[in-house]
């Protein structure tokens, strides 16, 4: 009979899987209203608002959907206990950085919103990148096969 060694984990793990999954769903729910907006919603949107949003190349949007679903995937894996949830973060990420600074430089993102516009993109980089180094922690601890 052989013994496997499965190392332990704390609730917070569970804590950060869950929260990162609701998390990214909530990216998916905003990226799915985004790309579903009818012209009359995009009429009803204030003047600075519907610049950007119609100033969007298709493939920021691409970008957008890398990282919002490649977050929900690391998020999965979190939650499964797979090590690949650390490449699907790191695609989010990507995905993130690519949108965030094609959205200020290719849409009129920063005449509208000036640097007060970089408060969201920078707290969404911040959780990206938490997100990814939890998953890389939890590879080294063993939490993740």
């Amino acid at each position: 009979m052989t013994t496997a060694v499965v190392s332990s984990r704390p609730a917070s793990y569970w804590i950060v899987a869950v929260l990162a999954l609701l998390w990214n769903l909530l990216g998916v729910a905003m990226f799915c209203m985004q790309i579903a907006v009818t012209p009359e919603q995009i009429a009803a949107m204030p003047p600075e608002q519907r610049q950007i949003l119609q100033a969007t190349p298709p493939w920021l949007q691409i970008a957008y959907a890398v990282a919002v679903f490649g977050g929900v995937l690391g998020a999965i894996g979190l939650l499964m206990k797979r090590r690949w949830a650390i490449t699907f973060f790191l695609l989010s990420l990507l995905g993130l950085i690519v949108q965030i600074a094609g959205t200020f430089a290719v849409t009129p993102a920063w005449q509208v919103l000036g640097p007060a516009g970089l408060a969201m993109p920078a707290l969404l980089l911040v959780i990206a990148l938490f997100l990814l180094s939890y998953s890389r922690r939890a590879a080294a601890r063993g939490w993740l096969g």
